[in-house]
């Protein structure tokens, strides 16, 4: 008895010295964390680039203006790619997709049939970005009281190095979790729903606090992954990253805005300056200087 007494003493005091060096660790990485808050990113780092490995192994991120601006660039890229699966679905569907495209935004003279598609990621970013200033993002469930910059970035951190499936199947009611349940019901239309499954099941589902693993809503919950970081990202920074938004029927501007048509030329039938068609990704102020929205512009040929 006295030995495995001694035995459960000698293990207890090994659990107390790696839970010592746990919170030293803990601690280590709190003061370099507190550290980067404090630069807010409003000039860039020393260090060669925002993001690398400690000596520990572990990955340490910089909160700089290029860390916002990649990750601007990963959120564009996921509401085009999302796009892909959603027209993909209404195809399948039977739907007629220039009467969808017309639905969503009449009116559009566009270059080429081929670039309706854009006014399917209008759609995904219209839906995706609402509420992105409000600081819990429009979500009901959650309380008036303030989150700390600290924080918004540490939700950024815990993120986003995880499968989202992954983080909302471990964390049940999570924000992140209820986040993607409200876009997907707000973007996903019922009759959308209905005709993708045969069946509302799926939303349901959802509804009722599911993810469920179909290929369709894993693809979603990459876009929704992409969409709250930079959200969580934009309010850790001090002044608050801002969001705007152009307007359809606006002149373009090279300053604020990027043509997603590339090589294209002024339509010189009308005599007009292209103007803003459709906005497909909002830009940012940050530091000083400006984050370009894209946008689909009218009154323009495309150079093949």
């Amino acid at each position: 008895m006295v030995k495995k007494f001694q035995l459960e003493i000698h293990n207890k005091d090994s659990e107390i010295l790696q839970l010592q060096q746990h919170i030293e660790e803990a601690t280590l990485k709190r003061a370099k964390l507190e550290k980067n808050l404090k630069m807010r990113g409003l000039s860039s780092s020393s260090k060669d680039s925002d993001a690398s490995v400690g000596e520990n192994g572990s990955f340490s991120t910089d909160l700089t203006p290029e860390l916002f601006k990649s990750t601007v660039e990963i959120a564009s890229k996921a509401i085009h790619d999302f796009s892909k699966p959603l027209i993909n679905m209404m195809k399948a569907a039977g739907w007629d997709l220039d009467a969808a495209a017309n639905s969503i935004e009449p009116d559009i003279a566009y270059a080429k049939r081929a670039h309706k598609k854009y006014a399917f990621e209008y759609h995904i970013c219209q839906k995706m970005f609402s509420g992105f200033q409000q600081e819990h993002f429009g979500l009901k469930s959650e309380t008036d009281s303030s989150t700390s910059k600290e924080i918004f970035f540490q939700q950024y951190l815990a993120l986003r190095e995880m499968d989202p499936l992954d983080y909302v199947g471990s964390n049940l009611d999570s924000d992140f979790g209820k986040f993607c349940r409200n876009k997907y019901i707000l973007m996903v239309h019922p009759k959308m729903e209905a005709s993708f499954f045969s069946n509302l099941d799926h939303r349901n589902y959802i509804m009722g606090g599911g993810h469920p693993r179909t290929p369709f809503y894993l693809a979603f919950l990459k876009l929704a992954k992409a969409i709250w970081l930079l959200q969580r990202l934009a309010r850790s920074f001090d002044p608050e990253v801002k969001a705007f938004q152009v307007s359809k029927g606006s002149e373009f501007s090279e300053v604020y805005m990027d043509s997603v048509v590339k090589n294209f030329v002024v339509d010189d039938e009308n005599g007009e300056k292209p103007k803003v068609g459709l906005m497909v990704m909002p830009g940012f102020g940050i530091g000083g200087s400006v984050i370009q929205c894209r946008v689909y512009l009218t009154g323009i040929k495309e150079i093949e």
